[in-house]
This record gives structure tokens, C-alpha cells and sequence, in this order.
């Protein structure tokens, strides 16, 4: 079994989607580890602002068919092909790490460069996986977070009512 961490937004209708991507999530992997859910600024763009978390949980399956996996969920839940990067989206599920695997393939960056590049990617995966070790740069997540230049960023975390 293999340990997948994944990245969960959405700024449209963000609660619903948020609760229905993690209900999909559930009965296609199982157990799941969530972070906390974080409200951040839109990145790259004027929107409203984004709920953001990661989760994690024990797969079998190649890093494809997760990610077939996740299109899916996303599709289910509204998400269309003009909601790309920089726009608005219903739910976008991101997967960033699959155990150690590295791929390079643009149409499946693993591990993403968007936990070094964006706080809400790498504060909550540093708020799970901690000690992890990001398999490129072999630091740790929370060495990373630690590191990252807080400057200017927008993000706090937020009691999320999950019910």
C-alpha cells in the first residue's frame, strides 16, 4: 500500500463541495486523514477565497488511476472545463505526493511544485505529514513551512462544521 496525499479546494459553493468531494473520497479509498481546512486569498486571480485542506490515505492503485479517480469526484461535483488553474472552481482535488514516487510527466507532476510554491498546499500537508521528507528536496514538510516566505500571504485556518 501506498500513502497519498492529496489537495482539496474549492471557492464555489466551497462548504458543500468541500463535504461531497470528502464523502467521494471515503467510499472510493476508505480511511482518510484530513488537515484542518484553511481560508486563503484566490491565487492568481480575483475570486472569491478559496477552503483549502489535504488529505491522505492507503491506496493500491497506480498513481493514474487515482487520478482518473479524482477527475471523476471532480466532474461529479460541478467542476467543468473552463475551471482551470487561476479561475473559480467548484472542487479541485490535486494529487501532490504518491509515497516516494517522482514523475516529471506534465499531465501527472508528482510531487507537485505547488507544495513549495503556494501556503495552502504546504502548511496543511505540513501539518499531517510533518516529519515527511519531501522526496526531491528531502526535507521535511515542516522544515519546509518553516522556511517558506510568509509574506504577503492571506490564510487561516478555520473551524470547519463538517455535518
Amino acid at each position: 500500500m501506498t500513502t497519498v496525499y492529496l489537495s482539496i479546494g474549492s471557492n464555489i459553493e466551497r462548504e458543500k463541495h468541500i463535504r461531497a468531494g470528502i464523502l467521494a473520497l471515503k467510499e472510493q479509498f476508505g480511511h482518510i486523514t484530513l488537515s484542518s481546512v484553511y481560508e486563503s486569498d484566490a491565487v492568481g486571480f480575483d475570486g472569491h477565497p478559496f477552503l483549502n485542506l489535504i488529505a491522505a490515505f492507503e491506496t493500491d492503485l497506480t498513481p493514474t488511476q487515482v487520478d482518473t479517480i479524482l477527475d471523476t469526484i471532480e466532474k461529479d461535483n460541478g467542476r467543468t472545463h473552463d475551471q482551470k488553474k487561476f479561475n473559480p472552481r467548484t472542487l479541485d482535488l490535486d494529487l501532490v505526493l504518491y509515497g516516494d514516487y517522482i514523475s516529471s510527466n506534465p499531465k501527472l507532476e508528482i510531487p507537485r511544485s505547488e507544495i513549495t510554491r503556494y501556503a495552502f498546499v504546504l502548511e496543511p500537508l505540513a501539518e499531517i505529514a510533518a516529519h515527511l521528507k519531501h522526496p526531491i528536496l528531502s526535507k521535511s514538510y515542516e522544515q519546509l513551512w518553516q522556511d517558506f516566505d510568509k509574506t504577503n500571504i492571506v490564510q487561516k485556518r478555520i473551524q470547519f462544521k463538517w455535518d
